[in-house]
């Protein structure tokens, strides 16, 4: 073929029409832009989509493993109310149960461990506190002696 235009054909052609022996520039640049603006989009849903599991975890919220769990199924059912339900748990405040009920347990634990007095230990405190009864006629000593 020759390089030659045709006779009818402009003599300056605009500039996003690519020349017949040469690279489409416009198409490579807008290729490039393309590409870049889907990974900058996919970037900012990602971000987005993390946004509660982030805020829970910066707050050292209780509820945190439960806000993931919602972002996770949020992402693969592609529901938006999960992803509304972990943002709204990763707001809340919930109290903290477990700290006041693990210290009243490590509380019964040590007095549960509390070893308890033996026998004679126990009857010679009670001596020491209480003297020991006088017999009295018709105690159990004399029942016991009175059958045989």
């Amino acid at each position: 073929m020759s390089d030659q235009l045709h006779p009818m054909a402009p003599h300056h052609l605009p500039f996003y029409l690519a020349p017949g022996s040469g690279t489409d520039t416009l198409m490579v640049g807008m290729g490039i832009f393309l590409i870049g603006t889907v990974l900058w989009v996919g970037t900012l849903y990602w971000k987005l989509h993390s946004l509660p599991e982030r805020m829970a975890h910066k707050s050292q919220k209780l509820q945190f493993e439960f806000v993931a769990v919602l972002g996770l199924i949020s992402l693969f059912t592609h529901m938006h109310i999960f992803w509304i339900a972990g943002l709204l748990l990763a707001l809340i405040d919930l109290p903290d149960f477990g700290t006041p009920l693990r210290s009243i347990a490590g509380s019964v634990e040590k007095i549960a461990d509390a070893t308890p007095a033996t026998d004679a230990e126990a009857m010679r405190t009670e001596a020491a506190i209480a003297p020991p009864p006088a017999e009295m006629p018709g105690s159990a000593n004399e029942k016991e002696h009175s059958h045989a």
